[in-house]
C-alpha cells in the first residue's frame, strides 16, 4: 500500500476577483474549500489515477474536522492524529483581469513534538510499501523530522519518497531516502553552490546521491522540465507547452505521477515522463484542482 504523510496539512480556500485593489471592497466569487498539504495532495492525485492510498496527518479544531469531512467526501482513505490545536488554512486568489494568482500561505499553530512522534509510530502499524512524505514542517518541529520518517520507513523495508524544502531538506543528508524531489534551486543549496545549468543537473544530483540524501532524485525545473537521476541512470523529460492557470499542487501531482509509475514497476524514463505530464496537467486548472486524468494521459502520450 501507499501511505502519504502530511505534517502540516491545511484547508485550501480559493476564489477569484476581477482586480485586486487596496482599500476597496472586493467582490469575489464563492469560496471553494479543498483539503490540502503536500501528502494529502498526493493522495488526492493518486485517487484520480484509481490508486488507493491512506493519508496520515495531524489535525485539530474546526478546520481539522472540515479537513476530514472534505477527504471523506472525496473518498480518500485517511487517518488523522489529534493535535488539540487548529489546523491551518491557506488562501489562493485569482485576479481574472490579469490571470495572476496570489497565494497566501500561513504557518499554522505550533504542534507538540509528542503528537508528531505518535504520528510516526502510526506509520509502523500500516506496514506500507511506499511512504510519501511531503510538505512543510509545522512550527515547533525540529528540522530532522523527515529524517525520522525516512528511518522508520527504511526499518519497515518501505520505499520513502520525500518532497520538502529548506532546512528540512538539508537535514536528509546521510538518511538515504528512496527518492527526494528538490527543484534546481534547492539542489544548489544542498551542494552549497550558487547556480546550475539544467545540463549540469545529473552530475550534481549524483553528487547528492553519493552524499546519502537518497537513492534517486527527481529534480524539477519548471518550464524546463525535469531530471530523474539515480547513481547510474539519468533521464531528462522536457515539459509540454500548456496554458497555465494555476501552479498550486503541480509539484505534488508530479510526485504522485512518479509514485504511481514506480508502484507499477515501470521504467524510470516512463516514471519521470508521467510525473511531468501530471504536473503540467495540474497547471491547466484553476485554483487547487490538481489535474484531470485525461489531460495527464494525453500529455503523457504526446510526450512519448
Amino acid at each position: 500500500m501507499i501511505l502519504t504523510v502530511t505534517l502540516n496539512p491545511c484547508i485550501d480556500k480559493s476564489s477569484t476577483v476581477e482586480k485586486l485593489k487596496p482599500e476597496s471592497k472586493l467582490r469575489c466569487t464563492e469560496v471553494v474549500h479543498e483539503p490540502g498539504g503536500g501528502g494529502i495532495n498526493v493522495s488526492k492525485a493518486l485517487k484520480k489515477l484509481n490508486t488507493d492510498s491512506v493519508a496520515l496527518f495531524p489535525a485539530g479544531g474546526h478546520n481539522g474536522n472540515m479537513l476530514c469531512s472534505l477527504l471523506m467526501e472525496e473518498g480518500i482513505n485517511h487517518h488523522p492524529v489529534d493535535t488539540k490545536v487548529e489546523t491551518r488554512e491557506n488562501w489562493i486568489v485569482l485576479e481574472t483581469s490579469t490571470n495572476s494568482q496570489y497565494r497566501f500561505t500561513f504557518p499554522g499553530r505550533e504542534v507538540q513534538e509528542e503528537t508528531i512522534i505518535s504520528l510516526v509510530d502510526h506509520i509502523r502499524s500500516f506496514s506500507p510499501r511506499y511512504v510519501v512524505a511531503s510538505g512543510s514542517l509545522p512550527p515547533g518541529l525540529p528540522d530532522y523530522f523527515y529524517g525520522l520518517i525516512v528511518e522508520t520507513a527504511n526499518a519497515l523495508d518501505a520505499k520513502c519518497i520525500v518532497d520538502t524544502s529548506g532546512a528540512a531538506l538539508q537535514a536528509l543528508k546521510g538518511k538515504n531516502a528512496y527518492m527526494i524531489k528538490p527543484n534546481i534551486g534547492e539542489l544548489c543549496k544542498m551542494l552549497n553552490i550558487e547556480w546550475l545549468d539544467k545540463n549540469d543537473v545529473p552530475d550534481a544530483a549524483q553528487q547528492a546521491i553519493a552524499d546519502g540524501y537518497a537513492q534517486m532524485m527527481a529534480v524539477s525545473m519548471g518550464p524546463d522540465g525535469a531530471w530523474l537521476v539515480s547513481a547510474d541512470e539519468r533521464y531528462y523529460c522536457a515539459a509540454p507547452k500548456v496554458e497555465k492557470r494555476s501552479t498550486v499542487g503541480a509539484g505534488d501531482s508530479m510526485v504522485a505521477g512518479i509514485t504511481y509509475m514506480l508502484a507499477k514497476e515501470q521504467q524510470l524514463d516512463e516514471a519521470i515522463r508521467f510525473g511531468v505530464a501530471c504536473g503540467s496537467a495540474a497547471t491547466m486548472n484553476e485554483g487547487t484542482q490538481l489535474f484531470k486524468r485525461e489531460d495527464a494521459e494525453r500529455l503523457f502520450e504526446s510526450m512519448s
